[in-house]
């Protein structure tokens, strides 16, 4: 069909299943940036990409805005409008910056992109994986129960031949202290034990993937989950997933000095 900002039908942007398929992303991953584009819709070059982003924008599909470097350069990033949203049948959500407002430093940006990073790799990993099948991913916007301050970075669940494997994810960038992952670790305990975890996901357990943004971090966040639980989490770093992908054994529990694969059965 063809689409224009006024929402005729007469010249403009002729949207495919591809272009319908980025938008429902985004409804989950809030803000991407251009290689993440790439990874979801499928994008094979970086050209191909950025003329396809451009038209989105132009047709109000999406709104796109600017990060600033430390080099002086800008980086375009996407966000879902309210247009784009409506289009494919989704809330609208996510940051309410105006369009190509340029950002100096934003956490939020920084920390979305982080986790849209691992989504990224989970989706990617898993399709590579035999007997193994991506199920979902969920994000969050209010806490998961009204006793709980916990709103988790992210959900998913793998499809494996030993079952249903669910984690939620954690990605620290380092701007959290004690106190808030000592409160997220009881928190995720008490989800564990209360019952409310298997009457609204109807799995019978889960992990916690903490991802940090450096080996130093991942051993403080390790020493401080560990003064509690010696189950549930699991540890990496935003770097091994990087080098070595999601689904190596890249991952510390919190008592012990061999890494694990994340399909790995062990509690």
């Amino acid at each position: 069909m063809m689409y224009s900002k006024s929402g005729n039908k007469r010249r403009g942007v002729v949207l495919q299943e591809r272009d319908r398929g980025l938008l429902h992303e985004l409804a989950l991953m809030r803000i991407i940036d251009r290689e993440q584009a790439k990874i979801i819709a499928g994008f094979g070059s970086t050209t191909r990409a950025n003329t396809r982003l451009l038209a989105l924008a132009r047709a109000a599909l999406l709104r796109r805005f600017f990060l600033g470097t430390t080099v002086g350069a800008r980086k375009a990033l996407y966000a879902l409008s309210r247009k784009g949203a409506e289009f494919v049948g989704v809330p609208f959500r996510g940051p309410r910056f105006r369009n190509n407002e340029t950002l100096v430093s934003n956490s939020f940006v920084y920390h979305q992109l982080a986790i849209n990073e691992i989504y990224c790799a989970l989706k990617n990993g898993a399709s590579s994986i035999p007997d193994v099948a991506f199920h979902r991913w969920m994000s969050f916007y209010e806490p998961l129960a009204p006793q709980l301050r916990l709103i988790p970075d992210g959900y998913f669940e793998l499809k494996t031949p030993a079952g249903t494997l669910a984690c939620f994810v954690e990605v620290d960038l380092g701007h959290e202290g004690m106190r808030v992952w000592k409160d997220k670790t009881g928190n995720y305990l008490r989800l564990a034990m209360s019952g409310d975890y298997e009457r609204r996901f109807s799995q019978s357990r889960f992990r916690v993937l903490a991802i940090a943004n450096s080996d130093r971090r991942l051993v403080w966040i390790r020493k401080v989950v560990r003064a509690s639980t010696e189950k549930l989490f699991w540890f990496t770093t935003i770097e091994s997933v990087r080098s070595q992908g999601l689904f190596a054994p890249v991952w510390f529990r919190p008592n012990g000095g061999e890494p694990q694969s994340l399909l790995s059965q062990s509690l």
